[in-house]
């Protein structure tokens, strides 16, 4: 296909990057580092700090990252896959690779809902599940890690079919509600059997987003009580203010706030957190592909609307796609740090942003411009084609 991972290199494979401006950890505690140099050895950190005091000597591959700043690479934890690169809710080519280049490195899969013919009988839905594991676990368009197989759940399903679908690798459920399970009572069941046999469960919020979804009200959502409540902010269309605060009040599960809901509910959800002194819970998504298309960047704009009009500082906002995110859905990646994996993502403000740095440029409601992304420690993109230009670039100098 077009757009296949670039093969793993042979040998040892060390990455050096050096003359970071900013280094942007994800962790919500120290978002920032002090440090200008990143080592990576067979795609994963292995030291964080200053260039002088780091091992940087047999470098496979030397990145100069000019001043830009370097970042966890960030996690879309709400899509909508199929087969491959292609999405027939678009019948588009190349959503995902078009997704690196706004940064995304990480996807989670919230149900393979749009698959023509999608079946709803029991094993049916578990071999569709177990196929879109093993498809994404063996193919990763342009390098990007797609955690997939989310099966939607459907009535008569019991404990025995989640052993199962656990015992086939899959770790996801797709959104509760998507389906014939629509009730507190039977999703509740449901959902306890997945996380015993450690499946993470997710339900749609708000009002039906397609045709065989349904509202999923406040009572539903925390009855059911699945690690994360999907879309809190619609799927488009999203709950009253009450039910959202009863929500984030009544359950301590994850906050998903997307780019395909409302923009409003959206920042009412940032500010019930941030008064409750739980943005730790705060992740965010972009329930792409939808009926309102594909976002490449819509990661990055969640970033800076939550910022510039949700008066988070930038380097808290992309902890919501990063570590936030890596922490809840058990992830290896989204955190700067020793022995995560080395995904990055290497930006600066966009060229004449009324911005004096990155960090302003995006608390004034910009997007910042992406000059590089990597992953596993291996360069899958350079300057971004969907950004706005960065106003400074890494170099790859050797490698």
């Amino acid at each position: 296909m077009a757009h296949d991972a670039p093969a793993a290199p042979s040998g040892p494979q060390k990455l050096v990057i050096s003359n970071i401006g900013l280094v942007l950890s994800g962790d919500l505690e120290r978002p920032i580092l002090d440090a200008d140099a990143v080592v990576a050895v067979d795609g994963r950190i292995t030291a964080v700090g200053r260039f002088a005091d780091l091992d940087t000597e047999g470098a496979t591959t030397l990145v100069d990252a000019g001043g830009a700043a370097l970042a966890p690479g960030l996690i879309d934890s709400h899509v909508h896959p199929v087969a491959g690169d292609w999405t027939p809710r678009q019948n588009q080519i190349g959503w995902i690779d078009s997704c690196l280049h706004g940064g995304v490195t990480t996807m989670i899969s919230a149900g393979e809902v749009h698959m023509p013919g999608r079946p709803r009988d029991i094993v049916g839905l578990k071999a569709m599940a177990i196929t879109a594991q093993r498809i994404f676990a063996g193919f990763r368009p342009s390098g990007v890690k797609l955690h997939a197989g989310a099966p939607v759940i459907e009535p008569g399903m019991v404990e025995q079919d989640f052993a199962d679908l656990a015992s086939a690798g899959v770790r996801l459920l797709g959104e509760v509600g998507l389906g014939g399970v629509k009730d507190g009572a039977n999703a509740r069941e449901m959902v306890a059997w997945a996380r015993k046999h450690g499946i993470q469960s997710t339900i749609h919020t708000g009002g039906p987003s397609i045709p065989g979804s349904g509202l999923i009200g406040a009572d539903v959502v925390l009855e059911a009580d699945t690690d994360v409540v999907g879309h809190i902010n619609g799927g488009h269309t999203a709950l009253p203010d009450a039910e959202i605060r009863c929500i984030c009040e009544g359950c301590k599960r994850g906050l998903e706030l997307v780019h395909n809901g409302n923009e409003r509910a959206a920042l009412y959800t940032l500010r019930t957190a941030k008064e409750m002194g739980e943005l730790n819970r705060v992740i965010l998504g972009t329930d792409a592909p939808a009926g309102s298309g594909v976002q490449p960047l819509g990661i990055l704009r969640m970033i800076s609307m939550l910022s510039s009009l949700g008066d988070v500082p930038a380097e808290v906002a992309i902890c919501f796609a990063t570590g936030n995110t890596a922490r809840m859905r058990a992830l290896d990646c989204g955190l700067i740090e020793a022995g995560r994996s080395a995904d990055f993502v290497l930006m600066d403000k966009a060229q004449h942003s009324a911005g004096k740095d990155l960090l302003d440029s995006i608390r004034l409601g910009d997007l910042p411009g992406i000059g590089m992304t990597v992953i596993d420690g291996i360069v899958r993109s350079g300057r971004s084609r969907n950004t706005p230009p960065a106003g400074r670039v890494p170099t790859v100098l050797h490698g």
